[in-house]
């Protein structure tokens, strides 16, 4: 058996590295099974943060690492705002690419930087972070968090205001709700099949 592994035939994965792997693939499988449930990931996602307010409100403490969990989520969301080809970028006609305006034009779906599975995803795995982080005295460091909150909002209205401008500089609206939804024609010309028993 030794002489196998040296001759390059398949080495034995021990018992560790087994059950890391099936701890990962139902760990995926869980992920996955979550996936189509939207409104319902965000529930979760928005308790989860409702939790760790109260936390930090009743302890009192951790306001540096509310302040680096509310960053970290606000450069998210800029990310879930922005395409993924920015067409800020794009200096082929001098003004960069548009949305079609008429029909004979190309269609150009908004595709997003940050994929709205992933803005969940990260949202939960930072609040978790700063969840430990709360039960560590370490990273209580004191601060006059009044500084911090307004430091934020003003960060939060520079940041948006910027977004906001390049929306409308590129036409584009990163939400779905609201515009209008095609068919296909020859969906909408055919009529039901009737069923005969």
């Amino acid at each position: 058996m030794m002489q196998d592994e040296h001759l390059g035939g398949p080495a034995r994965r021990n018992v560790f590295s087994q059950a890391i792997g099936r701890i990962s693939q139902l760990y995926q499988r869980y992920l996955d099974l979550w996936t189509p449930h939207v409104v319902s990931r965000w529930a979760v996602a928005l308790f989860l943060i409702f939790v760790f307010f109260l936390r930090v409100f009743l302890s009192e403490g951790w306001y540096i690492v509310t302040y680096a969990l509310a960053i970290y989520h606000l450069n998210l969301f800029i990310a879930f705002l922005t395409p993924k080809i920015d067409p800020a970028m794009d200096f082929d006609d001098g003004e960069g690419p548009e949305l079609p305006t008429r029909s004979n034009e190309e269609f150009r779906p908004f595709i997003r930087r940050l994929p709205e599975f992933k803005f969940w995803y990260s949202v939960m795995k930072s609040t978790v972070i700063a969840m430990i982080c709360t039960m560590f005295d370490c990273f209580n460091v004191p601060v006059f968090w009044p500084i911090l909150v307004m430091y934020f909002i003003t960060l939060f209205c520079i940041t948006m205001k910027r977004q906001i401008k390049h929306m409308i500089k590129y036409r584009y609206l990163p939400f779905t709700h609201g515009k209008p939804k095609y068919q296909n024609h020859e969906d909408t010309s055919r009529s039901p099949p009737v069923e005969i028993w």
